[in-house]
Formats: C-alpha cells, structure tokens, sequence
C-alpha cells in the first residue's frame, strides 16, 4: 500500500448457523385457541411482543390453521393469570416453539368444527378442510358451510364449543460427558457480505452496502423478516465499528449516556439487500423456523473481514473503530519500512 493517501474498497463474508431455543432442558410453550359464534378465535398465550412482531406471525399461524383471516385474531398475551406459561420470548423462539403451540391448539379447536360440519354436510371429518372462512369438503369447495354457521352451531345446537389447547417442547437429547446428544430442535443458516470503503489516512470505515441472506425455514410474514434483518444488521454496525463500553481508573464507566455512548444513526446504515432463502423444516410450524438473534450475528465479522480486504489489516477486538484501523495501518507501514532494502 503505497503512494497517495486515499480510501480503499474492500468486499467481506461471513457465515453462520445458530440454534433455536434452549439447551440442555425443556423449554415449553403452551397456548390456548378459542373460536367464537361469529367465526372469529381468541388466542391465550404467555409469551409478550417486544417489537418485534410475533404477535402478527402467531395470528397467521393461528388463521393459517383455522382457515380464517389474521385480522379474524385476537390475541391476548403476557397475561400470568389468564394466559398458558411459555419460556419466554427470548433465544429466537417464539415463532418456532410458541408458534408450534398455537398451530396445535387451532387445530384442536378446528377437530371440533370438522364433527360439528360433518353432520351439517354429510360427510367424514377427515374428508373437511378450513379455507376462506368456510369449512368445506375436499376437492369440492362449493359444498361447504360458513365458519360462522359452524360455530353458531357448535356453541347452540350440538353444544361443542370449539376450544382447544397445547404445548409443545421441541425435541432434544441432552448432552452426555462425551458431548453427544441434540440439545436444540433445529437451526438457522446465514451469510452476510460488506461492502466498505476504508480512509487510510484517517483510519474510517463507511459501510456501504451488506448483502443478507437468511435461512429462516417458511417465512411466515416476509416483511418482518426483512425488518428483523435490517435490525440485526444495525446491531451488528453498532457492535462491529461504534459500541464499546468504557472505564476509568477506578472501574467506573465513563461513556454510561447517549452523549458518548457511540451508536450508529440512520444516517449511517448502508443499503440492506435482504435475501430470504426459505428452507421448509418438518418440525417448524408451516415449516418456519426463526430469524431474530441470528441476523446480526455475522454482520461485524463480514465488516472487518471487508476491512482487511480494503487495506490488509486484521482488527482482532471489537469495535473497530478509525483509531484501531489507523494504529493497524501504521504498523502495518511501519513493517514495510522496515522490509526495504537500503
């Protein structure tokens, strides 16, 4: 690296997998599915939204079963006195367990219309689906009854109520001494790619671009999934280039506000190019998986992997900030020095 002083692009990759769920013990989630006489369902479940939509995935899952439309839910969640226990929405979870326990608990309660439909219709259980608001015979859509009239007969002439419950746990095998076992019901995949420009003079990095491709099994809202994408890759800016916590002398913090706690803005988010790559998992509900942790998990490896491939240097500790980068690049210079001849 010689001559004029300038910035340098540089390309990075890195790749992951990550577990869903706990390991080592049961993680459960329980859920509660209730249709009303209008065709409309009620869904109890422990677990909480915190921003990042799985209330919205588990109303699809939840309708998907039902045959309804997601606006046809309502849920009632978080609630300890009312609402089934669920480990948490926490370890990327909740669509893959909880939803789990939902698409059991609609599809109890969906048991119950298909006896109650198959005295209205004349046929077997077994030969009704659920679709367009309407339970129907299969391969025949034009013989079927309203979910409505369904319900309302369920609640008042056969005297059924259509309620149904689950749990489920995802299947595991305890890690043994030696390390053997399946401590986590499945996985998720990803690679990111950055792009940067690096200022040799100066030692900044500006990320131009990442490039996210994620395995998530079905993706149940794809629009979440990019959200949920695009905000791993911010955490995972903050984390790689800007975030460190600081100390003085005596083991206090010195940065502990946003004054000079560093984190990135919009103004410094590249372009995202989401890839959703969907992978359908036998043992997911609809084949879904997760998304949430795991989308900022490559993200700072890919940068400075796109930092070494700009200007050759290695950033070992995270952040990498312009001083780390510029104290790299000058030892870095000060080697070649060093290298040629007198």
């Amino acid at each position: 690296m010689g001559g004029a002083l300038m910035k340098h692009r540089g390309r990075g990759i890195a790749s992951m997998w990550y577990p869903v769920g706990f390991t080592g013990y049961s993680n459960p989630s329980g859920a509660v599915v209730k249709l009303n006489e209008d065709g409309s369902a009620v869904v109890l479940t422990g677990t909480v939204e915190t921003g990042q939509g799985s209330l919205g995935a588990l109303s699809q899952i939840a309708a998907e079963a039902l045959g309804i439309a997601p606006n046809d839910i309502h849920i009632v969640s978080g609630d300890t006195d009312t609402c089934p226990m669920d480990t948490g929405a926490i370890a990327s979870r909740t669509t893959y367990i909880t939803g789990n326990a939902v698409r059991l608990a609609a599809e109890m309660a969906r048991g119950t219309l298909f006896q109650v439909a198959s005295g209205m219709l004349g046929v077997k259980p077994d030969q009704l689906e659920a679709k367009d608001r309407k339970i129907q015979v299969k391969g025949f859509p034009s013989r079927a009854a309203a979910l409505a009239d369904v319900c309302s007969r369920a609640y008042n002439g056969v005297g059924t109520p259509p309620i149904g419950s689950a749990t489920w746990d995802p299947p595991m095998v305890p890690m043994d001494a030696e390390g053997q076992g399946k401590p986590f019901g499945t996985y998720v995949y990803a690679t990111q790619i950055a792009e940067v420009d690096v200022d040799d003079e100066t030692g900044e990095v500006e990320v131009l671009r990442i490039t996210a491709s994620h395995d998530c099994g079905t993706a149940v809202n794809p629009m979440l999934v990019e959200g949920q994408i695009d905000g791993g890759v911010y955490m995972g800016l903050g984390f790689g280039l800007y975030e460190e916590i600081l100390f003085d002398k005596t083991g206090r913090q010195v940065n502990c506000n946003l004054t000079n706690y560093i984190l990135p803005t919009s103004l410094d988010m590249p372009e995202i190019d989401e890839d959703i790559v969907e992978n359908f998992d036998e043992t997911g509900p609809f084949g879904a998986k997760a998304v949430g942790e795991p989308s900022l998990v490559p993200t700072a490896a890919a940068v400075t992997n796109a930092i070494y491939d700009a200007v050759g240097v290695r950033i070992t500790s995270l952040p990498a900030t312009s001083e780390k980068v510029l104290k790299a690049l000058k030892a870095k210079r000060a080697a070649e020095q060093k290298q040629i001849p007198a």
